[in-house]
């Protein structure tokens, strides 16, 4: 069938999302980076890729993936993934993994994606949004899912769920307790782009680079954030993917899939800054999309948090992008800010 020969040319470059934050372990020895190469590579068997490249420091540890990414910190664990893999298949042996770390309880879970180019393609239990929050559903009941943006054109899904971190007041079971007030910053941004300048997505194809590290340097990708220790891959025939890490335990990732009829860039940090207009201008300058999505989640003790609602005020400003949405939602812990813009068609673009 000539929809079947089309598939083999399609790979889907949106990509699932998967964070998990555990509460402090019982004896506070807990580290999600004790868990050895063998069980990761066994947990990421579950999803359907494997480790092709790794770096840490002292406070994370970078999985580069045939299909995206791994980032491991203390009591920390995200997982992105593109293509047709199934993340959420592996959440069972994750938290099998987290107990034998002394982490039982989970604080935080965010799960989330831009909708799908063809979610035909998807395999279960990612082959619809209802399917994978009934998925979620069944191992935590009190989960939230929402969708920002059009549900029937552009939109991104949400699934979270929150447990305030408890401590005992003593040794002995009380009915009073603390209750954690996410007093550790935390936030995330991600800037999903499609319809790419060709001439840059043909720096992403082995036509024209042997390396990573030749397209990185090629296309200022590592002037983004200039402080990254950057692991970089080039795959056969296109396609690039990087992780950067720097001192203070902080993360940017890129992902590239640059064919013409579905390019697909993402990028994505916990870099903490008051204020992303400047990131935000440095990735679109890079890749020069058609129209993008940008998503900013942050914690009561992040700078980011004040600063969500003036950044859209100052970065709608631009006068070639043109806002189609923005959204924003208050959560119990977090802010999110949710904007989709795309290029004006005027005689001043380029």
């Amino acid at each position: 069938m000539a929809e079947e020969e089309n598939d083999v040319y399609f790979f889907e470059g949106v990509e699932k999302l998967l964070e998990v934050w555990f509460a402090e372990s019982s004896t506070g020895t807990g580290d999600l980076r004790n868990i050895s190469r063998s069980d990761w590579e066994n947990l990421l068997g579950h999803v359907k890729c494997e480790i092709i490249s790794f770096k840490k420091n002292d406070l994370i540890d970078a999985f580069l993936l045939s299909e995206s990414s791994m980032f491991v910190s203390r009591r920390r664990w995200i997982l992105k993934t593109c293509g047709t893999t199934t993340p959420l298949k592996c959440l069972d042996q994750l938290l099998k993994l987290a107990a034998e770390q002394g982490y039982t309880v989970i604080t935080d879970i965010f799960y989330s994606r831009k909708n799908f180019t063809k979610p035909e393609v998807q395999n279960a239990p990612h082959r619809g949004f209802y399917e994978e929050v009934h998925y979620l559903d069944t191992l935590f009941p009190e989960g939230r899912s929402y969708c920002l943006g059009s549900i029937n054109q552009e939109c991104w899904y949400l699934y979270t769920f929150s447990k305030p971190e408890v401590k005992a007041l003593s040794d002995v079971i009380v009915e009073e307790a603390i209750v954690k007030d996410s007093a550790e910053p935390d936030q995330t941004i991600e800037i999903l782009m499609q319809n790419l300048d060709t001439e840059i997505m043909d720096c992403f194809s082995k036509t024209k680079y042997t390396t990573g590290q030749e397209a990185t340097i090629a296309t200022g990708i590592e002037q983004i954030l200039p402080d990254m220790l950057i692991d970089d891959f080039l795959f056969d025939p296109c396609g690039y993917s990087m992780n950067g890490i720097n001192e203070r335990g902080e993360y940017m990732t890129i992902h590239i899939t640059p064919e013409e009829k579905f390019s697909y860039v993402s990028f994505e940090s916990n870099v903490a800054l008051d204020n992303y207009t400047k990131l935000i201008n440095q990735v679109i300058k890079t890749f020069k999309p058609g129209k993008f999505i940008v998503t900013i989640f942050a914690n009561k003790s992040s700078l980011a948090y004040e600063t969500m609602k003036e950044l859209e005020i100052k970065y709608s400003t631009l006068s070639n992008w043109q806002r189609n949405d923005m959204q924003c939602c208050n959560f119990p812990l977090y802010n999110l800010l949710f904007a989709q813009y795309s290029r004006k068609l005027d005689s001043s673009s380029t």
